[in-house]
């Protein structure tokens, strides 16, 4: 008994002694005010005139949407939607393309995560609004907006016959490692470090049994390891340079049930940055308690900046992740929010 108070008296020893270091080798980016954000733009119920919906054939429940999408089209006296799908090399520009050179004012999105960004990329600023009906893992926007996940009947309604509400969008600048850059919209968020090495890294198979829970398996496989130096520079000032685990960019805030970002709204004309820059295991823990009891005290090693642009130079190559996907190894990026770019009609 005694031997197992000692044991145990070390291991917490230990804990506090990592926690503690953890601490102290954290150096958080200058305080800065919050940047003014804007009034946020509700619109009026508006009669959609002419209803696409684009549809990610590889997911499960694309009958079911487009029978609901049809039965509220006839219930409003709409002509009969025009049905697009996406493609393996092209995730749904395409097909928001077409569906605006037919005229369509509302084009609703059937799929996950990468079908709704895919979409909204082509859709916002313009005046067609874009609607959501979730067949993916994460269904990110969706949960962040509250359209329903298990009721296709209600989210083909508010996507139809629901108020348009306007709302932000990210873009963001990616320096890949080979030389060319790509530029992206995002509506949740995006990131650099651990998170995307847990995107990219996740197993698809298990992902297709479990769901979001693959993610999990990830995230412990990749808990181990080293900080990298960035240096960013938050709404065109000075470089900061900083040894971090992830960088996320964040339009809003939920996560698969956590408040990962509670002041993160996706209507003020603002971003969140999160900066988590854990050593050990300790500070994983710590930056889980506090999101998963949503406290509002602040933690070294989880910082929040916010910030309208910014920009990261990697001091070596770093994974990014946009809305849950793996977009591959980079040098740097740039990121800026584009205020009230997006219609989206919710139930």
């Amino acid at each position: 008994m005694k031997r197992n108070r000692i044991i145990a008296l070390i291991s917490a020893g230990a804990a506090g002694t990592a926690a503690t270091f953890s601490w102290l080798s954290v150096r958080r980016l200058v305080d800065r005010n919050r940047p003014a954000s804007i009034a946020p733009v509700v619109g009026v119920t508006t009669s959609a005139r002419k209803v696409a919906l684009v549809l990610n054939p590889s997911k499960s429940g694309t009958d079911e949407a487009i029978a609901a999408v049809k039965h509220v089209c006839a219930e409003a006296g709409l002509a009969e939607p025009l049905v697009f799908e996406t493609e393996v090399d092209d995730p749904g520009q395409g097909a928001a393309r077409k569906a605006l050179d037919a005229g369509c004012d509302v084009v609703i999105a059937a799929g996950g995560d990468g079908t709704v960004r895919a979409v909204a990329e082509i859709l916002r600023d313009t005046e067609a609004s874009l609607g959501l009906i979730p067949l993916g893992t994460g269904n990110l926007l969706a949960r962040n907006v509250d359209v329903p996940l298990d009721d296709m009947a209600t989210a083909a309604f508010g996507a139809i016959r629901g108020p348009a509400r306007t709302i932000d969008t990210g873009s963001i600048t990616l320096d890949h490692v080979d030389g060319h850059t790509s530029e992206h919209a995002f509506l949740v968020i995006a990131g650099m470090g651990t998170d995307a090495d847990i995107m990219d890294d996740t197993n698809e198979d298990l992902k297709a049994r479990v769901g979001w829970l693959a993610y999990s398996e990830a995230g412990v496989r990749h808990m181990p390891g080293k900080r990298k130096k960035i240096s960013i520079s938050l709404d065109g000032g000075a470089e900061q340079t900083r040894s971090v685990r992830s960088v996320l960019f964040a339009n809003c805030g939920k996560l698969q049930g956590l408040d990962l970002v509670p002041d993160a709204k996706i209507d003020d004309g603002v971003l969140d940055v999160v900066v988590l820059s854990p050593r050990s295991a300790a500070g994983w823990g710590w930056i889980f308690l506090k999101t998963a009891f949503r406290s509002r005290g602040a933690i070294p090693v989880m910082g929040f900046y916010p910030s309208a642009s910014l920009a990261v130079r990697c001091h070596e190559p770093m994974n990014t992740q946009i809305d849950g996907d793996a977009t591959g190894l980079v040098n740097g990026l740039k990121v800026s929010v584009k205020p009230a770019s997006l219609k989206i009609r919710l139930g």
